[in-house]
């Protein structure tokens, strides 16, 4: 729990120092890369741990990443310019990619089946802690002491994650089938592909426009380098993404379904703040509180969804959840313009409870259907998918949003109103420079513009659903429990079956 708060805090106590950092650094035009880089790192790294940690074991893969993010930390606090800083960011990813993917593995190495909803629900609740403790603590660094101790502040609370895990992380021996041969021609691909690809996703419509040549050059080398990967993977010996990855059915069908997942999350974590502030005239903090309804209320319904799916089973328990998340998303649309923060607030309530039934039955799921040599790759890949999920629904909502802004202003005949995308923002920050017309029309605009991301997080939800019902079996096929697990734990839809050699 320590080592995922590091990499879950990271993510968002950044965020309300930036301009400190940028009144400290400067380069303004590069502050999106704090963010940006560290999100590449760690998504194109998860495939390479998860397989590393099959190979040598998950307690020096943890140990590497989190000794490799303290050493990000450092040299972030150390940074001397905006350049170094997303330089030393890019290390803390390396590090965190390791630690993301191979702490959800150990959930399922240490605990037997029973046991996992409960500590799937306690690393839920750091993340949830972070989304709500990140940014006030963040601002307060950089308020009341320096935004450099927003990064020393890992050092302490890393060694201490180190400790424990070299002190009381016991791994059993396991028998090697011969030498370790490393796929580096497959971890190359994986990097460059993902790397190229998710990077244009980022910057592509904000950087520079969609249709340009840099987006098509950046998309063309991820496709070239897609096939080097394939290519590379089916002749190495021991592949980092091996082809049973995709082949079996309910590896893939939880893959594809976790990447909706991280689809559909894009519109509460990224647009729901800005509407909250821009449509609703709620501050910084109070906006935060409106998201938090969704962070409180998933690891609760993460602890629960055990009693459900041990009668019903995985693959039911998370079409259930998927159906109620795309109901509330649904919903959002309807909400009476202007709202009261209390009703996005109640619909992100039930968000984060259906999201909760939703993810939990199918990680603890997919892990339980593969053995010990197979679970980091299983993980890592789960992880990744949602990881790419998110970068692409960032693309594409972005991209609907500022279509929707657009139109909407472009109709309007209110003077006063903006006249471009880059003095939307400017606009939202200072209200009181527009007239009462010309700031409500912004405030419609605004509210149109996130209920079609809404809309569009509802499709990807159907889509989850749709990939669930037509992919995945309805008895997930649960291998045996190596620690005296009953096997009617698996649930009433789930079988157990007994492990290939």
């Amino acid at each position: 729990m320590l080592g995922m708060g590091l990499v879950a805090l990271e993510g968002t106590v950044v965020a309300t120092a930036v301009p400190q950092i940028v009144g400290d650094l400067g380069d303004f035009s590069l502050f999106s890369w704090l963010f940006t880089g560290y999100l590449l790192a760690v998504t194109v790294t998860l495939p390479v741990y998860g397989k590393l940690s099959d190979t040598f074991g998950r307690k020096p893969v943890l140990l590497f990443g989190t000794g490799l993010f303290l050493v990000g930390s450092l040299l972030c606090a150390a940074a001397w310019s905006m350049t170094a800083l997303i330089a030393f960011r890019i290390v803390q990813g390396l590090g965190g990619g390791a630690i993301q993917g191979t702490v959800q593995t150990l959930a399922a190495d240490l605990y037997p089946l029973r046991d996992r909803p409960r500590i799937q629900a306690r690393l839920s609740s750091v993340w949830a802690s972070s989304a709500l403790a990140g940014p006030v603590l963040g601002g307060l660094l950089a308020a009341y002491a320096d935004w450099r101790w927003i990064f020393l502040l890992n050092l302490p609370v890393g060694a201490l994650a180190l400790w424990l895990t070299a002190r009381h992380l016991h791994e059993p021996a396991r028998p090697r089938g011969g030498p370790v041969r490393i796929d580096w021609a497959g971890s190359a691909g994986v990097f460059a592909c993902g790397g190229l690809l998710l990077f244009a996703l980022v910057q592509g419509g904000v950087a520079w426009p969609w249709w340009s040549w840099q987006t098509g050059l950046l998309l063309g080398g991820g496709a070239l380098a897609a096939v080097f990967t394939g290519w590379a993977e089916r002749r190495a010996p021991d592949p980092v993404l091996p082809g049973w990855v995709w082949r079996r059915r309910t590896l893939a069908a939880v893959s594809l379904a976790m990447g909706a997942l991280g689809l559909l999350m894009v519109a509460p974590m990224v647009f729901l703040p800005t509407y909250a502030q821009s449509a609703l005239g709620l501050g910084p903090v109070a906006a935060g509180f409106v998201m938090s309804a969704m962070v409180l209320s998933w690891p609760v319904s993460a602890a629960f969804s055990q009693h459900v799916y041990r009668r019903i089973g995985f693959r039911d328990t998370a079409v259930l959840g998927i159906v109620l998340a795309g109901l509330c998303l649904a919903a959002f649309p309807l909400l009476p313009h202007p709202a009261e923060p209390w009703q996005p607030a109640l619909l992100m309530l039930g968000l984060g409870a259906a999201l909760g039934l939703f993810q939990l039955p199918l990680m603890v799921g997919v892990q339980s259907t593969v053995g010990w040599a197979e679970r980091g790759t299983t993980t890592a890949s789960v992880l990744f998918c949602r990881q790419v999920g998110q970068s692409v629904g960032a693309a594409a909502f972005g991209a609907v949003a500022n279509a929707t802004l657009t139109a909407r202003l472009a109709a309007s005949d209110t003077p006063g109103l903006p006249d471009h995308l880059d003095e939307v923002s400017r606009a939202l920050a200072e209200p009181e420079r527009l007239s009462g017309s010309a700031a409500e029309q912004l405030r419609a605009a605004v509210t149109a513009a996130v209920d079609h991301v809404y809309l569009g997080a509802a499709a990807a939800a159907v889509l989850a659903l749709l990939v669930l019902l037509g992919m995945a079996p309805r008895r997930f096929p649960v291998l045996p429990e190596h620690r005296a697990e009953p096997a009617a734990s698996a649930g009433a839809g789930d079988r157990p079956r007994t492990a290939r050699p």
